[in-house]
């Protein structure tokens, strides 16, 4: 069963590969959905996935690239979109 989340992550998460360190985890977990920056140096990402495949991106999304420093994320239930793949939004 597919379940839609979207996650905020807060702290050092811009400028350090994160958007593409979510990238790729997403694409080795077959996830579809996207990333992007916020306006307030936080990074939002939209996840459709497995409730296993949710459980290892949450992990990796709380322990981010070597340079990022996470300091908080938040887990909201989302309402389902389509999407093919798994994509940085600009």
């Amino acid at each position: 069963m597919q379940i839609a989340r979207r996650y905020l992550v807060h702290g050092r998460v811009q400028g350090v590969g994160y958007r593409y360190f979510v990238q790729h985890v997403a694409d080795s977990l077959g996830i579809k959905g996207w990333v992007r920056n916020l306006d307030d140096g936080s990074v939002e990402v939209y996840a459709i996935a497995t409730k296993a495949a949710h459980d290892e991106l949450s992990s990796r999304l709380r322990k981010g690239p070597n340079m990022s420093d996470v300091r908080g994320m938040e887990a909201l239930e989302a309402a389902p979109e389509k999407h093919s793949g798994f994509r940085i939004r600009h």
